[in-house]
């Protein structure tokens, strides 16, 4: 490799992350400096906004920064009406303000992504501003409107820096990730088709494709603070990411249809054959359209056709909507985020009980840094809810805050009395916030640098008018280690996210979007089905060790809801398409009947696994299966209404298949 190459991979590697680095401090020490000479009282506030806001992506800063700015002005408002409503009255301001905090901690963990940054903000701004003021209410206005400003100018600081300093843009990766994503779906599809895989391999890459599915998804959000020309492609992205999420269920059926009917593999082989020679090739829309067209033509009409023959369409679709211009898509889809209520209402009563035992002891014992030991539990609950393991990730922030108490006390000592002018002051400090900037973008290590590089900023950052006590940063700062501590043993004893109750709520909800494919209504079905269920795959990915048994089980929870829910919105949507006058009437109120019992008895097979419940749906399948064939005889060879039965028998058949399957773990 020449010196240029070397050079050029660099650039595209390490370079990135010396750049962050570098703009980030340019950022902090821009804010820092502006905040002083507006002799504002506290620039700590506005460095630490600009180390909580600072990402690689210029779009990424931008999207929280909106959230930031909702969040403070939110928080704001909460301050002072609750600083009015409790005036002089501390043990009730101090109720409601727990109230508050963990109602936006929960919201937060209910809209998440950058939304998730904005509800944790309002509660942490409303009890930074209002926490001082239960000693000192007349303060309220003025703490008020200073911390305000002091975050806006964090905001204007860390967007500017990220806008206009080598700028880097999610939108100008899309294409890349992209491109990667369908060569590597195309080189597994072509695996799948020609059975090299183990059923395993199988499920792990199909576990992989769903965090990139809802990795694109904060990734395509990102993007459109970025470029005024996106916004007319974002519903084109979208449609291409549920494209994708189509296209992958397809292939899981068809794959499972494969490994069920021995007998029809074999009959065609030959076409996976071909199939998975076309997805070797580079023009795979002209060669899918292709062998679509001669497709119908050349295979006679079973249910493993039928999955073949609906996986060529949607990967057609997909490829096709990746080649063209995304802003004249005008098919709108949407992803649904979801989050169990059991998780929302756990965190809201694991953050209350926190900070209302810190406040409680800090009331009753008037500690003279209870103040920041509340502050220091707001912070620990909020900026750990995304957390999988909370009290692991507050454990990190505790040991960065506990080097950060001993770095600020070697700075208000010994750095901050021998130094004189902003150039100095910005050298002295880079090299440790430079570090825990380093430590807060890498995912293993980002607790220590998040909590030195927070707490550092709000207890030894300099402010216009220095105070020089360090008998005053320790005793703060053991008092934000103390609460920290308390927390982290509170997160794991009260409701943790990973006890076995609450992900087997999530999973029962990952379950229940199979009966939502059964009773929901038909219009955008497909989109929210799909969408839901990827989105709680992804949940239970985070709370669930890899390769572990529980993990197996919940990615085999959703290859079948998957795989069942998909084929009951097909059949739905074919049912209704039918043509019922072509039938006769005691044909077709039996059928409708029988179609009422397979939509009812599936739903609830999901929502309440069990052998009795299997037996009864798979019983219901069955009949369903021969009435429909019974409705099929009946029509004349040759008549579109016989094959339309055709195509709705194909669809019972892959739910029979899925229902007896040996591996499936209805009834485990």
């Amino acid at each position: 490799m020449s010196t240029r190459d070397s050079i050029r991979d660099w650039l595209v590697t390490d370079g990135y992350v010396w750049l962050h680095l570098a703009k980030t401090l340019l950022a902090a020490f821009l804010a820092m400096g502006v905040a002083m000479r507006f002799e504002l009282p506290q620039p700590r506030v506005a460095m630490t906004t600009t180390f909580v806001l600072m990402q690689p992506f210029a779009g990424m800063v931008l999207a929280k920064s909106v959230s930031r700015f909702a969040g403070t002005a939110l928080g704001m408002f909460a301050a002072l009406v609750l600083g009015a409503v409790f005036v002089q009255q501390p043990e009730l301001y101090m109720f409601a303000l727990t109230a508050w905090v963990a109602a936006c901690i929960a919201l937060a963990v209910r809209y998440r992504q950058f939304r998730w940054y904005g509800f944790v903000l309002a509660g942490y701004t409303a009890a930074l501003i209002g926490i001082p003021a239960v000693a000192d209410p007349d303060s309220l206005l003025i703490a008020t409107l200073t911390r305000g400003a002091e975050v806006m100018l964090g905001i204007v600081c860390s967007s500017v820096v990220s806008a206009l300093v080598f700028p880097r843009h999610a939108s100008a990766t899309l294409a890349q990730t992209l491109a990667r994503r369908q060569a590597r779906f195309a080189s597994f599809a072509s695996d799948v088709l020609r059975g090299r895989l183990s059923r395993v391999a199988r499920e792990r890459r199909f576990a992989d494709f769903v965090d990139e599915i809802v990795g694109f998804e904060a990734t395509r959000g990102v993007a459109a603070y970025e470029s005024r020309a996106l916004p007319s492609g974002r519903r084109g992205l979208a449609a291409l990411n549920s494209a994708f999420m189509d296209v992958c269920a397809r292939l899981h059926a068809l794959d499972q249809s494969m490994k069920r009917l021995p007998a029809a593999r074999d009959a065609l082989t030959p076409f996976l054959e071909e199939l998975a020679r076309i997805f070797e090739h580079d023009a795979l829309d002209v060669h899918l359209a292709h062998y679509k067209a001669t497709l119908a033509t050349r295979l006679d009409f079973t249910t493993s056709a039928e999955l073949l023959n609906r996986f060529v369409d949607d990967t057609l679709r997909y490829v096709s909507i990746s080649n063209s211009d995304l802003s004249n898509e005008s098919v709108a889809s949407r992803f649904e985020a979801k989050t169990s209520r059991f998780v929302i209402a756990a965190t809201f009563m694991r953050t209350g009980i926190a900070i209302a035992a810190t406040a409680w002891f800090w009331i009753v014992t008037a500690w003279p840094s209870g103040g920041h030991a509340v502050i220091g539990a707001t912070l620990a609950c909020g900026l750990s809810s995304a957390s999988a393991r909370p009290s692991k990730f507050i454990m990190q922030m505790a040991a960065g805050a506990a080097l950060a108490i001993v770095t600020g006390y070697v700075f208000l000592c010994r750095v901050y009395p021998a130094i004189d002018g902003i150039a100095l002051l910005c050298a002295m400090l880079a090299p440790p916030l430079a570090a825990g900037a380093f430590l807060a973008m890498r995912p293993a290590s980002a607790g220590y640098g998040i909590g030195f590089c927070v707490f550092f900023c709000l207890l030894a950052a300099p402010d216009n008018r220095m105070v020089y006590d360090p008998g005053l940063l320790l005793n703060n700062g053991l008092a934000i280690l103390a609460a920290m501590l308390a927390v982290a043993m509170m997160c794991a004893v009260v409701v943790p996210p990973r006890t076995q109750w609450l992900v087997g709520r999530t999973l029962a909800q990952l379950r229940a979007m199979a009966a939502l494919a059964c009773e929901g209504k038909l219009a955008d079905l497909g989109e929210r089905f799909h969408s839901g269920t990827h989105d709680l795959m992804f949940q239970l990915r985070g709370l669930l060790v890899r390769r572990s048994r529980e993990h197996r089980r919940a990615l085999s929870w959703m290859l079948v809801t998957l795989e069942v829910g998909q084929a009951m919105i097909d059949l739905r949507r074919e049912a209704r398409a039918l043509n019922a006058h072509c039938f006769p009437d005691a044909l077709q109120s039996a059928w409708r009947a029988s179609l009422a019992r397979v939509l009812r008895d599936i739903a609830v097979l999901f929502r309440a696994p069990g052998s009795e419940t299997l037996r009864r749906a798979i019983a219901s399948v069955v009949a369903s299966i021969v009435i429909a064939q019974g409705v099929r005889d009946a029509v004349p060879a040759g008549r579109a209404a016989r094959r339309d039965m055709q195509r709705v028998l194909a669809h019972l058949h892959v739910v029979r298949t899925a229902l007896v399957d040996p591996d499936a773990p209805f009834d485990r």
